[in-house]
C-alpha cells in the first residue's frame, strides 16, 4: 500500500512544477509591472534583475513553508492518508485556476488561492470524518485554524481600499513636486525622493524579503524588528546622501536606479514568501511521508500530529530546484505577457485600443466623478485650479504614437515601487496578511488615477477593468474552496482510480488550454499586424493597405463559402461557428478604426492626402463586414428558427454565385498580395458578369413565385442572399475604384 504513495509523492513533484510555471506567469506582474510599462530599463535589463531576486529570494525561502503543514488545518486531527489527499486536492485545484486566470490574462492572488484551497479540501475531509464517527458537527473547529481564513478576507478587503488610497494620495503628491517635466525636478528633490524611496524598498526588503529565510536567526530577526526604525532612519541618510552623489557627479537618473533596486526587492519578496503557494504543499507531503515511512501503521490509523513541528525546514535543493523553475518560466512564458499586459494596459498614460468593454456600474462611478469634480471646482479659486492643471500637463514630446512609448512614466513607476513595498512592510510588521499582488496591482490603479490617465475618454473602459479583475479575485477563493473540496472528495471516495482520472483530466484540460491560448495569441498577433500606426508616407500607406485589403479579401472569401455550404447543409452549430468567425473580422477592421486618429498624427506633413484614402479604405471595409454580418444573421436565424430549407435550384444557384465571388476575390487578394495593381483594371472590366449574375437570379426567382414557389420564408431568405451578395460586390468593386484612383494619383 505504500508504493501508492511514493507515487502520489512523484505526481505531487510533477504538479509542483507545474503550479510553479502557471503561479510565476500569474505573479510575475507583481514586480514586472512597473518597470515594463515606464521602459525605465531595457528589456532584459529587467528580466536579469528580476530573475536574480526570484533565485535568490527562493533559495532562502525554507521559513514561510509552515502554512502548508499547519496554517490552515490542524495535522494531529488528520491521518497520512487524509493529508495526502488533501494534498493532492490543493495542487490540482491550484493548477485548474490560476491556468485559467492566466488564459484570461488576469492577474490574481496566489495566496489567496492555495488558503482557500487548503480550507476546501481540509473541510471535506474534516466533514467526512465527522460523518463517519457520527460525532457532532460542532467539532469541525478543532479541525480547522479559522483564525487563519478570516485574516486572509480581512486582508482583502484592506489591501483593495488601502492600496488605492495611499497609491492616489502618494502619485498625486509626488505629481504636484515633479510634474511630468520631472528631469528638471530631480536637480533639487531628487536626492530627498531617492533617500526615501531606496530606504523605503530596503526596509521592504528587510522585513518583507528576508522574514523566515534560512540564513537569517530568529534572534537576528528579532533585533532587526526592535531597531526597524533606527536603521530605516540611517538608510535615509545614507542613501539620501549617495542619491545626491549620483545626481550631481555620474547624472545618473536617480529615478532608474530606484526601479532597478524596487523590480529586484519584490521580486526577491514574490519568490521569499509566496514560493509556499506553489511548493509548500508538495514539500508538505514529502514531510508528512518521512515522518510516516517506517511507522509500521495504517495510513488510514497514522495520525499527521508531528507535521506541526516548527523545527522542519525545506530541503536546500528543492528550493534551488524550485527557483531556477521560476526563472525559466519568466523568461519563457506568453501567458505572463499576457497578465502583465492587462496591468500595463489598465494604467497606461494617455489613450489608445481599451481592452475591457464598460458597464452600468463603471458608467454610474465615472458620471458620479465628473458632477463631483465640477462640484469641487465651484469652491476651489480659478487661479488655484490653473495652477494644479499646469502641474498636470504631460509632455507630449511628439505628436505621433509607437509602440516603444512607455505606457506610464518613471515617476510613476517609483511610486508604484515604493507604496507597494512600504505598504507590504507595515502589513507585515502588523502581522497583516497582505496579498503582494492586491497591493501592487491597486497601488498601480491608484497611481494612474491620480495621475489623471484615467480621463473621460478611457475611465469607464479602465474602472470597469478594475471591477473584472477585483470580481475575479473574490471568484478565486469562492471557486477555489469549493473546487477543493470536490476533488477531496472524489479522491476519497474513488481512490486509486480517482486519483488516475483527474490526473489525466488534468493532463487534457491544460493541453486544451495551451491550444486555445496559443490560437487566440495568434489571432491577436494578426490583429496587431493590421495595427500599424507608425506610418509615414504614402508609399508606406500603399503598402500596408494592401496587406490589410488582402487579409480581408481572404477571409471575406472563407466566410461566404462556408456560409453558403453550411446554409445548404441546413447545420445550424457551423453557421453558429460562422458569426464567431465574423465577429473575429469585425473587431479586426474596429481595431483599425479605432487607431485612425494615431496614424493621421503619425502621417508626414506632404502625405496628408492619403489620411483620406485610408479612412475611405476602412469605409468600404467595414461595409464589406456589415454584409457578411447581416449574411451570416439571416442564414443563422432562417436555420434556427426550424424554417424549411433552400431548394435544390435554389442552392445551385447560390454555389453558382459562390463560385463567381471566390474568383473574383481571389484575384483581388492575389492582386494585393503582390501589388500588381495593373491587375484592377481586369477585374472591374469583369465586374460585369457576377453583377449580371445575381441580377439573372433575382429574376428567376421572382417567376418561380409566380408559378411553383410556396415557401414565403424561403423566398425571404433568396432575396436577402442575393441583393446583400449584390451590396457585398458593390462595395468590393468602390474599394478598387478608389484604390486604382490614389495609386494613380501617387504616381503623378
Amino acid at each position: 500500500m505504500e508504493q501508492i504513495y511514493v507515487i502520489m509523492l512523484i505526481a505531487l513533484g510533477v504538479l509542483a512544477i507545474i503550479d510553479l510555471m502557471v503561479g510565476v506567469s500569474n505573479d510575475a506582474v507583481n514586480f514586472l509591472n512597473s518597470a515594463i510599462g515606464s521602459k525605465a530599463i531595457a528589456f532584459k535589463t529587467t528580466m536579469i534583475v528580476a530573475s536574480a531576486g526570484v533565485l535568490i529570494g527562493a533559495m532562502f525561502s525554507s521559513g514561510m513553508m509552515e502554512i502548508a503543514r499547519s496554517g490552515i488545518f490542524v495535522p494531529s486531527m488528520f491521518s497520512f492518508n487524509d493529508v495526502m489527499i488533501i494534498f493532492l486536492a490543493v495542487m490540482i485545484t491550484d493548477i485548474l485556476l490560476l491556468d485559467v486566470f492566466n488564459s484570461l490574462g488576469l492577474p490574481t492572488s496566489t495566496t489567496v488561492s492555495v488558503i482557500f484551497e487548503l480550507l476546501g479540501a481540509a473541510v471535506c475531509l474534516a466533514l467526512y470524518n465527522i460523518y463517519i464517527t457520527d460525532a457532532s458537527f460542532d467539532t469541525l473547529g478543532t479541525y480547522i485554524n479559522t483564525e487563519k481564513a478570516s485574516a486572509i478576507v480581512y486582508s482583502i478587503l484592506l489591501s483593495v481600499l488601502l492600496s488605492f488610497a495611499v497609491g492616489s494620495f502618494v502619485q498625486y503628491i509626488s505629481r504636484l513636486i515633479f510634474t511630468f517635466h520631472y528631469e528638471k525636478k530631480l536637480q533639487h528633490f531628487g536626492a530627498i525622493f531617492g533617500g526615501v524611496a531606496i530606504s523605503a524598498i530596503t526596509f521592504f526588503i528587510l522585513i518583507k524579503g528576508l522574514k523566515g529565510v534560512s540564513f537569517i536567526s530568529k534572534e537576528q530577526f528579532a533585533w532587526v524588528d526592535k531597531y526597524q526604525f533606527l536603521i530605516l532612519g540611517a538608510n535615509f541618510i545614507f542613501f539620501t546622501v549617495l542619491s545626491q552623489i549620483l545626481i550631481k557627479f555620474f547624472k545618473i537618473n536617480i529615478l532608474r536606479v530606484i526601479i532597478i533596486i524596487g523590480t529586484f526587492a519584490l521580486a526577491l519578496a514574490f519568490a521569499g514568501n509566496d514560493l509556499v503557494n506553489f511548493i509548500g504543499v508538495p514539500i508538505a507531503a514529502f514531510n508528512s511521508y518521512e515522518i510516516f515511512n517506517g511507522s509500521g501503521v495504517s495510513g488510514d490509523t497514522f495520525m499527521m500530529g508531528a507535521l506541526a513541528n516548527d523545527e522542519i525546514v525545506a530541503p536546500f535543493y528543492f528550493l534551488l530546484l524550485a527557483g531556477i523553475v521560476m526563472v525559466i518560466t519568466l523568461w519563457t512564458s506568453k501567458k505572463a505577457k499576457s497578465v502583465i499586459e492587462t496591468g500595463v494596459n489598465l494604467s497606461r498614460q494617455g489613450d489608445g485600443v481599451e481592452k475591457f468593454s464598460p458597464n452600468a456600474a463603471s458608467r454610474v462611478i465615472v458620471r458620479l466623478g465628473v458632477n463631483i469634480g465640477q462640484g469641487i471646482n465651484l469652491f476651489l479659486p480659478k487661479s488655484l485650479q490653473i495652477k494644479i492643471d499646469n502641474r498636470f500637463v504631460n509632455v507630449n514630446k511628439s505628436n505621433k504614437k509607437s509602440k516603444d512609448e512607455p505606457a506610464f512614466d518613471m515617476v510613476r513607476a517609483s511610486v508604484n515601487l515604493i507604496v507597494a513595498s512600504i505598504l507590504i512592510a507595515i502589513g507585515t510588521s502588523m502581522k497583516l496578511p497582505l496579498s503582494t499582488t492586491y497591493v501592487t496591482f491597486m497601488v498601480a490603479m491608484g497611481t494612474s488615477f491620480a495621475d489623471r490617465a484615467w480621463d473621460r475618454e478611457s475611465a469607464v473602459y479602465r474602472i470597469a477593468g478594475v471591477f473584472k479583475v477585483i470580481g475575479g479575485w473574490f471568484f478565486t477563493a469562492i471557486v477555489a474552496f469549493v473546487l477543493a473540496l470536490i476533488i477531496a472528495y472524489i479522491l476519497k471516495i474513488g481512490e486509486v482510480f480517482a486519483f488516475v482520472g483527474l490526473l489525466l483530466m488534468l493532463a487534457i484540460m491544460l493541453y486544451r488550454s495551451s491550444r486555445k491560448h496559443k490560437e487566440k495569441v495568434a489571432i491577436e498577433e494578426e490583429i496587431k499586424s493590421l495595427n500599424k500606426e507608425d506610418i509615414g508616407t504614402v508609399k508606406e500607406m500603399i503598402t500596408e493597405s494592401s496587406a490589410q485589403i488582402s487579409k480581408v479579401f481572404r477571409k471575406t472569401s472563407a466566410l461566404y463559402s462556408n456560409l453558403i455550404d453550411n446554409l445548404s447543409l441546413h447545420d445550424l452549430a457551423k453557421l453558429k461557428q460562422n458569426k464567431k468567425d465574423q465577429k473575429k473580422l469585425e473587431k479586426e477592421i474596429d481595431e483599425l478604426k479605432s487607431n485612425v486618429f494615431y496614424f493621421i498624427k503619425n502621417l508626414d506633413d506632404n502625405s496628408v492626402e492619403a489620411s483620406k484614402f485610408y479612412i475611405l479604405i476602412l469605409g468600404y471595409l467595414q461595409d464589406m463586414v456589415q454584409s457578411i454580418d447581416f449574411l451570416t444573421a439571416t442564414s443563422y436565424s432562417h436555420v434556427n428558427n426550424n424554417h424549411k430549407p433552400l431548394k435544390f435550384n435554389q442552392i445551385r444557384d447560390l454555389k453558382k454565385v459562390d463560385r463567381q465571388v471566390q474568383h473574383l476575390l481571389q484575384l483581388m487578394e492575389d492582386s494585393f498580395k503582390s501589388e500588381e495593381f495593373h491587375k484592377v483594371d481586369l477585374i472591374l472590366d469583369d465586374k460585369g458578369v457576377l453583377l449580371d449574375t445575381v441580377s439573372e437570379l433575382i429574376s428567376k426567382q421572382i417567376n418561380r413565385i409566380r408559378t411553383t414557389e410556396t415557401s414565403p420564408k424561403n423566398s425571404k431568405l433568396y432575396f436577402a442572399l442575393l441583393l446583400e451578395t449584390n451590396d457585398l460586390v458593390k462595395s468590393i468593386i468602390n474599394l478598387l475604384e478608389l484604390f486604382k484612383e490614389f495609386n494613380g494619383l501617387d504616381k503623378k
